[in-house]
């Protein structure tokens, strides 16, 4: 007896549920709104006691919500202490869920309060250093237990919609996505970097007068900085070995990834470097690149 392929069974339909936590002022409304945009549903200001009730109703009707957002912050401190207890509920429960937290540097988000004239949720009677402070250690471990973490600090409103589009499709989220970002030492190291790696080995172009006006992105600069004798040498074995890392990022659920590569002021050898790197990790199978030059323009 043949069964006819319209007989066979669908697929389940599987909802997706979304964690998105993070510093206050780091982009959460921005980061909501950009996956309503794409089809999400979304849940702000949710007290995590309440995760487990929702996401049993999400499994109850996946196909009426397939995927679900919920944003979970700490307007309310009290409720918000028992958010390790909700999520470890419902991971024991068999729910599958994604968390996002979005984070940016101290200073970038005193700015921002400051102008949106609007108080830290934990600030109290201080200052909003002090809630910033108060609310970075509060987090630290759910930071640490992250899906996804993305650096909101160079990021104006429209790139944060970007990456958040680029993150998660109509399929949810892409496979691997792996961001590449070169940068000066003498301006401090990226926050955000899972690896970090030093170019300055590599003859500095700064010291060519020739040279000395272009950055990476130029021709005479690449050429200058890769054929010399070691650097081409270290960006295949850098890739090679960041293959695995990737493979092990695949297996443990991890869909996100920052590769650092710093050189002085981060306008030739990093930028040269971070761009072959880029181009190489992009030929990886299932892996989205994208390359940024942090420190580019600067004097």
């Amino acid at each position: 007896m043949t069964v006819d392929e319209d007989l066979t069974p669908e697929k389940p339909v599987e909802s997706e549920l979304l964690v998105v936590t993070g510093m206050s002022g780091a982009g959460r409304t921005t980061a909501a709104h950009a996956l309503e945009d794409h089809g999400w549903y979304v849940v702000d200001n949710l007290p995590p006691q309440m995760l487990g009730t929702l996401a049993e109703l999400v499994s109850r009707m996946p196909q009426s919500l397939p995927k679900l957002a919920v944003v979970v912050d700490v307007r309310s401190q009290s409720l918000f202490r028992d958010i390790r207890e909700a999520l470890h509920a419902l991971a024991a429960s068999g729910v599958h869920y994604r968390m996002l937290f979005l984070d940016a540097s101290d200073d970038v988000l005193v700015r921002r309060f400051e102008q949106g004239r609007r108080p830290h949720p934990l600030q109290g009677d201080g200052r909003i250093s002090d809630g910033i402070t108060a609310e970075r250690e509060l987090l630290s471990s759910l930071k640490d237990s992250a899906d996804l973490v993305v650096e909101t600090t160079e990021m104006n409103v429209h790139a944060l919609a970007t990456a958040i589009t680029e993150l998660f499709t109509d399929s949810g989220p892409i496979v691997l996505r792996i961001n590449v970002i070169s940068f000066g030492f003498k301006y401090g190291l990226p926050v955000d970097a899972n690896f970090v790696a030093d170019v300055r080995f590599i003859p500095n172009p700064h010291w060519v007068p020739a040279l000395r006006p272009f950055t990476g992105l130029d021709e005479k600069v690449r050429d200058y900085v890769l054929v010399d004798s070691g650097a081409e040498e270290f960006v295949n074995r850098y890739v090679d070995a960041l293959e695995p890392v990737l493979e092990g990022y695949r297996r443990e659920n991890k869909h996100y990834g920052t590769i650092a590569i710093g050189c002085t002021g981060g306008k030739h050898r990093s930028v040269a470097v971070a761009e072959e790197i880029g181009k190489r990790l992009a030929q990886l199978p299932s892996v989205r690149v994208t390359v940024q030059h942090r420190d580019l323009g600067r004097e």
